[in-house]
């Protein structure tokens, strides 16, 4: 076995986001933003490296309900708090991408069960110190983060899941290959399920508070089951911003439209708590007659480079959009929802990824529009 096949990285956005890291902050100098990611897998670093681009103080509130791959293993056999997704969110605040230590915290291991460094760092660490709080601020120091991460909850929790056609699925890695997308999620565990107190303070303070992307009922919405979570949001003076996933690539939203994303999240305790909810167009979304009443979405450019133009052959039969509609749109408006900003966010390259580029500028757009209700 070469090197280059014994030490891999974690499929990640980091090449990507490398002209953000030379990019002007969006941020006036003296203007403090503090936010807040909720979520967990891959798709919260890729709100954490956006607001670090734009000036934005940033910290990331992640799921502990996860017990694939990794993770799992050491779960179950060491009996660790889940470090993956905690490393993720390190590993995207780091100060320097390309620094040896920060790569080598994100190396994965194939021939040592495929485990990551920085998972085995952050469980050795835990164990050494513990406490996995002093854990993940021993890793924080260690690859000059600029910013905190903190789990939601230092209880051991399980996911489970019920699906749209009334399957009980136990476990988070099994829910988010569910064959049927889900219909509700819960969390339980040996005994009461306590918040982690710095994760709601964090929230408590924050300016805004960004949920996702990525796993709706796996990465995000476990995050909101936790006590305390949603209260703190609706605490808190933040605008809230859901950044619903481009395409669905594993089966618990397999199917579900953007809206019907937005109900779930609606339904997991953040009703009438929601804002803003962010979603991928190829283009801008029109009504079929202008004088049938008001289109209260903020539409983008016309760019017709997405995976909207897409069929599902084209997308590998388990990958296709999550599709929105201007109908869609007016129902969840006229039901009092959060406000939908329609904006082409697709990395032409990459059809699943967000562009970095589109997303900072649809972040400085909620930014924009949040000091204008203010006003």
């Amino acid at each position: 076995m070469s090197g280059a096949e014994a030490f891999t990285h974690d499929p990640s956005l980091t090449a990507e986001f490398q002209p953000l890291l030379h990019a002007d902050p969006v941020l006036d100098a003296g203007e403090s933003v503090r936010a807040v990611v909720i979520g967990g897998g891959t798709g919260a670093p890729v709100s954490i490296r956006t607001l670090l681009s734009m000036g934005a103080q940033t910290s990331a509130v992640v799921a502990m309900a996860d017990d694939g791959g990794s993770t799992g293993i050491l779960r179950e056999e060491a009996d660790v708090t889940p470090p993956g997704d905690i490393r993720k969110c390190i590993a995207a605040m780091a100060a320097d991408p390309d620094d040896p230590l920060t790569r080598a915290f994100k190396y994965r291991f194939a021939f040592a069960r495929n485990h990551t460094l920085g998972n085995l760092m952050i469980s050795a660490l835990e164990d050494a110190c513990g406490s996995f709080p002093q854990a993940i601020q021993i890793c924080e120091r260690l690859l000059q983060a600029r910013g905190h991460v903190y789990p939601s909850t230092l209880e051991r929790v399980y996911l489970e899941a019920v699906t749209r056609d009334g399957r009980v699925i136990e476990g988070q890695a099994v829910a988010c290959h569910s064959r049927t997308a889900l219909e509700r999620v819960s969390l339980r565990a040996d005994g009461p399920i306590r918040p982690y107190e710095p994760a709601l303070q964090a929230i408590r303070e924050a300016d805004l508070v960004v949920l996702g992307p990525g796993s709706l009922f796996t990465s995000i919405i476990p995050n909101l089951l936790v006590p305390g979570v949603t209260e703190a949001i609706r605490e808190s003076k933040a605008a809230t911003l859901f950044v619903c996933s481009l395409a669905d690539m594993q089966g618990e939203t397999w199917g579900l439209t953007a809206k019907e994303h937005i109900e779930a999240l609606l339904a997991h305790g953040m009703e009438g708590a929601l804002d803003y909810v962010l979603v991928h167009s190829p283009e801008p979304l029109r009504p079929e007659d202008m004088a049938s009443g008001l289109f209260n979405a903020v539409t983008g450019d016309d760019d017709r480079s997405s995976i909207g133009q897409m069929g599902d052959l084209e997308l590998s039969g388990r990958v296709r959009p999550v599709r929105i509609t201007y109908q869609d749109i007016r129902l969840v408006q006229e039901a009092g929802g959060p406000l939908v900003i329609v904006r082409n966010l697709v990395d032409p390259m990459h059809p699943t990824w967000h562009s970095p580029t589109a997303l900072r500028n649809a972040f400085a757009g909620v930014i924009r529009l949040c000091r204008s209700r203010q006003r």
